[in-house]
């Protein structure tokens, strides 16, 4: 072996300054992953500790690196919806979402999506916030402890699954809502599995607060650690539960709604000690107003078309192609050239469950993106990170990180 690489293998311990008292401080520096289970993926933590101190804290990102938006660039629109279930892997129809509104507004199309289609967006965005959450809750209790959190998570989060495998015959990477609309027509049963769940999920999140949120246990793991004040969660462009924890009230499905948000009634729920807490409070509330949001959508969804009239950007039924030959000449254009957009660019912001989700995206009236830039949460949020366990103890650094509920697929872009 090099002795590079063994040095680069190797802890290191590095004498600093002598104390006040006239005492040596004796500082180690380690790696803490890129493999470790708690840091939630491939992420490479450098620590500098003074015994159980982290004193300096490094995020080493790029494991994951999958090339997605420059990947886009050689994909047409249509295309490269897929590539968006791939970042937050964890919320695919939040970043179907996202990208969809960002090629409809270039498309100029906005005003065309019916109320029936931003009604289900809606229903289908919200169901896949509360799931992402329920990962984050049995993985975030699972770091610190409380292992029987993450199968009650993963007992809520299948009812969820089965919702998205109704409607699009896939339990993840649906790519269900696209530029449009919808990739299909929603299933009769679509509205009486949604309310199976919603009627029995209340009880099952006052499961979670009746083990977690007064347990002495919980508390004392999550109570005053990895603080992040106000001021900084703002300087740093922390958005989402991180932001909001910290006592900012931000949320985009407020400030710019989109996809009819602004006719559902819900509250934005905020911290006030920005600690891993105030963190976890903040997104166990969050998935009670997404229920509320579901049921006003399920209440009010309307009938109508489940895509756009005009523009054949949307692939035809199925069940026409056999039939109609300007149908099978729509749905072969499609796949093999797609669609132009007019020169232009475009920046939509959304809520994701991480976060601030926008795309950037620049048309040059060709049949694929010119440029696709994504603002991911995930990788703003991790900015803070240091912030957060400098000064703290080496055992609270999972607290942190699993605060902060990244996902390195939205990071490593």
């Amino acid at each position: 072996m090099k002795q590079q690489e063994i040095e680069k293998n190797t802890y290191t311990i590095e004498d600093s300054q002598p104390l006040d008292g006239g005492q040596r401080s004796d500082t180690m520096t380690i790696n803490m992953g890129p493999q470790h289970p708690s840091t939630h993926g491939v992420l490479r933590l450098l620590l500098t500790i003074e015994g159980e101190t982290v004193i300096k804290a490094i995020p080493d990102i790029g494991f994951l690196h999958t090339g997605i938006e420059k990947t886009a660039e050689s994909k047409s629109y249509h295309q490269a919806l897929v590539l968006t279930d791939r970042m937050d892997y964890l919320a695919p129809l939040n970043n179907n979402l996202a990208y969809s509104l960002s090629v409809e507004r270039l498309l100029g199309i906005e005003g065309e999506i019916n109320d029936k289609i931003k009604y289900t967006r809606v229903i289908l965005a919200e169901l896949q916030r509360i799931a992402s959450h329920l990962v984050w809750l049995g993985t975030h209790a699972l770091d610190l402890g409380a292992m029987s959190m993450f199968l009650y998570c993963f007992r809520e989060r299948e009812l969820i699954l089965d919702v998205f495998e109704l409607i699009s015959g896939v339990r993840m990477m649906t790519s269900f809502i696209c530029p449009g609309g919808l990739q299909a027509e929603l299933p009769p049963q679509f509205e009486k599995t949604v309310r199976a769940f919603t009627s029995v999920f209340p009880a099952r999140l006052q499961e979670y607060h009746d083990l977690l949120s007064n347990n002495q246990l919980w508390l004392e793991r999550t109570k005053g650690i990895s603080l992040l004040s106000k001021e900084d969660a703002i300087a740093y462009g922390a958005s989402g539960a991180v932001l909001r924890g910290s006592g900012v009230v931000w949320d985009i499905r407020k400030a710019f709604p989109y996809s009819g948000y602004e006719q559902f009634d819900f509250d934005i729920p905020v911290g006030s000690n920005g600690d891993v807490y105030d963190r976890y409070m903040v997104r166990m509330l969050e998935m009670d107003q997404s229920l509320k949001i579901i049921n006003q959508a399920l209440e009010g969804l309307p009938a109508g078309a489940y895509r756009v009239g005009g523009p054949k950007i949307v692939p035809p039924p199925k069940w026409q192609i056999t039939g109609s030959m300007e149908s099978l000449i729509h749905h072969f254009k499609l796949f093999t050239e797609g669609y132009r957009p007019p020169k232009g660019e475009v920046c939509v912001r959304t809520e994701s469950p991480k976060g601030e989700l926008a795309f950037y995206i620049v048309s040059d009236g060709g049949p694929q993106p010119y440029r696709m830039h994504v603002r991911g949460a995930s990788f703003a949020n991790l900015q803070v990170l240091p912030l957060m366990i400098e000064g703290g103890f080496l055992a609270d650094v999972v607290a942190g990180i699993g605060s902060i509920d990244i996902v390195l697929g939205e990071v490593d872009r």
